[in-house]
């Protein structure tokens, strides 16, 4: 059987490494990637570190979509792929660091932008949403900015107001009308991951 890409996108902080988590311990891992659209943010070397925190993340022209839809259909043709490595102390990517992937049966793209470029989109055997409250996923983003990627309160709370919550409005949340299915996430949904587990293996057996 051919690989098969299946995209799972939401706004920042709305559970979709919750629910990537939830699908992998239940695969064989042999059998899945998972590719972060994160690691595929536009290289900023040739901006100063201040230029690079003024960068709008959430937009789609932050992410390397030509890049992120090259590798993809080569890890769906069965090639093997060096992905970026993103670095958010620094705001770049790493320039001694690459992610060397071999192709599997599935692969799982995760991003915030994941359902935005049609290109992309039309490659995915499978298109989730996953759907968070605001608050929730305002405190949730505020939490782990600043226990893993040593944010302060000030810097998470205005880059929310300023850049987060208006592209989220603005963006990604039209993304969801191309979801094949839409998993709400402020609490756990084991049932929406069980239909969707099925429908992973049966896809995994052919």
């Amino acid at each position: 059987m051919e690989n098969i890409l299946i995209i799972v996108a939401g706004g920042s902080a709305s559970g979709k490494t919750t629910v990537v988590s939830k699908l992998m311990k239940s695969l064989n891992y042999n059998d899945v990637n998972v590719i972060c659209e994160d690691n595929y943010y536009k290289d900023q070397s040739n901006l100063s570190m201040e230029e690079r925190k003024l960068t709008n993340y959430d937009h789609p022209n932050s992410i390397d979509d030509d890049l992120l839809y090259e590798d993809l259909k080569k890890l769906l043709s069965g090639k093997e792929i060096e992905a970026p490595v993103y670095d958010f102390v620094t705001h770049n990517r790493k320039a001694d660091e690459v992610l060397h992937i071999t192709p599997k049966k599935v692969t799982i793209l995760e991003g915030i932008l994941a359902l935005y470029d049609e290109r992309i989109r039309d490659l995915a055997e499978i298109k989730i949403f996953v759907e968070s409250d605001d608050d929730i996923r305002f405190i949730r983003r505020l939490h782990r900015d600043i226990t893993e990627r040593g944010r302060t309160l000030e810097f998470v709370i205005k880059q929310y107001l300023d850049t987060v919550k208006p592209m989220y409005d603005a963006y990604i949340s039209k993304t969801k009308k191309y979801a094949d299915i839409i998993i709400p996430n402020d609490n756990y949904n084991d049932i929406a991951l069980d239909i969707l587990l099925a429908k992973i293996k049966e896809i995994i057996r052919g």
